[in-house]
Parts: C-alpha cells; sequence; structure tokens
C-alpha cells in the first residue's frame, strides 16, 4: 500500500501520465479531461496526489503469464540419432525409421503430449 504523504518520484508521475493515456485512447477521457489530469500528474509533488487522478478508471489487467516454449523431445533425439548414423559410417541411413516412429507418434497425440497429463472423465 502506497503512502499518500511520500513524495512521488518522476517515474511514478510518468506511469500515471501514462495510464490517463491509455485510458484517453480506449475512449474512457475526452482530449479536455485527458489534459487536465496530465497537467495535474505532471505537476503531483506526492503520491497522494497522484491517487485521485486514476481512481474513477478501471485498473489495467493483470498481464498473462508467459508460457515457455520447450523444445520437442522429438528434435534432439533426432539430431542424437543423426549423428550416431554419421560417426558409425553406416550406408543406410536407419535413423528415419525411429524419427518417423517418434514423428507419427507426436502428431497422433496433439504434437505436444510429452510431459502432459491427460485427464480422462
Amino acid at each position: 500500500m502506497t503512502e499518500p504523504d511520500l513524495l512521488a518520484s518522476d517515474a511514478e508521475r510518468e506511469r500515471v501520465a501514462e495510464a490517463l493515456r491509455e485510458h484517453a485512447a480506449a475512449g474512457r477521457l475526452d482530449a479536455e479531461e485527458l489534459e487536465e489530469r496530465l497537467g495535474l500528474a505532471l505537476a503531483a509533488r506526492t503520491r497522494g496526489d497522484l491517487a485521485p487522478l486514476t481512481a474513477d478508471l478501471p485498473a489495467p489487467p493483470a498481464p498473462q503469464p508467459r508460457r515457455r516454449r520447450t523444445i520437442p523431445p522429438v528434435i534432439p533425439i533426432a539430431i542424437l540419432l543423426v549423428a550416431i548414423w554419421a560417426l558409425t559410417g553406416a550406408d543406410y541411413f536407419w535413423p528415419v525409421w525411429p524419427i518417423g516412429a517418434m514423428l507419427l507418434g507426436s502428431f497422433k497425440h496433439g504434437g505436444t503430449s510429452c510431459g502432459r497429463v491427460v485427464r480422462v472423465r
């Protein structure tokens, strides 16, 4: 919780100004109201001066957590198999069979089923 008597920093004033600009772009503030509130935000001395400028506006939505991209296990296994094939000097490209089986299984189970728990109801 912020204390209203603490002095506001330049970054806090700019954050409020940016929020006001976003609300104006969304149509919640007209140009005149935006100009008035921006003037008050940039001239604010304390955090208490900044709070009422956005109190009647909805809070921004919480940012969605980013999902980590994972490499499907087929790719490193395929690279390993091709490396083994290359190092052994075999004439016949035998990695095609295990790689094909892994790809077929991956596509059959939705492409990213490795490590995912599937509940059956």
